[in-house]
């Protein structure tokens, strides 16, 4: 009956040791992910250019600019009051920075998921590593209870031996 929890720690450590050479296996097999595409460093310049706010008040004073202009040379300028190639152009503008931030946001949470599965598996293993060493101590402390155990069985037995020798036993009636 003593052996059955040993057994069951032996396969339980076999287990969380199998586990733990699966995940350095997958570790190692995974590499270096490859650097970013031309694409890819494009779409991140975008939507750092346009997501700053560097960017907001040059715009607005490329916009202001454009309208003082227009405004100022009055019917010879080149779009007069309603603005209609401003507005072309900022629907342009828009058109093709929209999508290109969404990609730049895709790969960011791409990056992002990889990494938080990546703090998973470390997660997962560092709970390994310490379940093994809950394991260990509680092995060193069961060992350590049978040889105090035993060390006091011995004790009492020459305890009693030496009251044996010392004290006179009552004579039987």
């Amino acid at each position: 009956m003593a052996r059955h929890p040993e057994t069951h720690n032996n396969r339980r450590h076999t287990h969380l040791r199998a586990a733990l050479s699966r995940a350095r296996e997958r570790r190692r097999g995974v590499g270096t992910a490859p650097g970013p595409t031309l694409g890819e460093r494009f779409s991140d310049l975008v939507a750092a250019i346009v997501g700053s706010w560097r960017f907001i008040p040059i715009q607005s004073g490329l916009l202001l600019t454009w309208l003082l202009v227009n405004v100022a040379l009055g019917g010879g300028a080149w779009d007069p009051y309603p603005f209609i190639l401003l507005n072309l152009m900022l629907s342009f503008q828009a058109a093709y920075t929209a999508p290109i931030i969404m990609m730049s946001q895709n790969r960011q949470a791409d990056i992002d998921r990889l990494r938080s599965i990546a703090d998973y598996q470390v997660n997962i293993r560092a709970e390994a590593e310490i379940s093994l060493l809950h394991e260990k101590i509680d092995l060193l402390r069961e060992q350590q209870v049978a040889e105090l155990i035993s060390l006091l069985k011995t004790s009492l037995a020459r305890i009693e031996s030496l009251e044996n020798r010392l004290l006179p036993r009552p004579p039987p009636p």
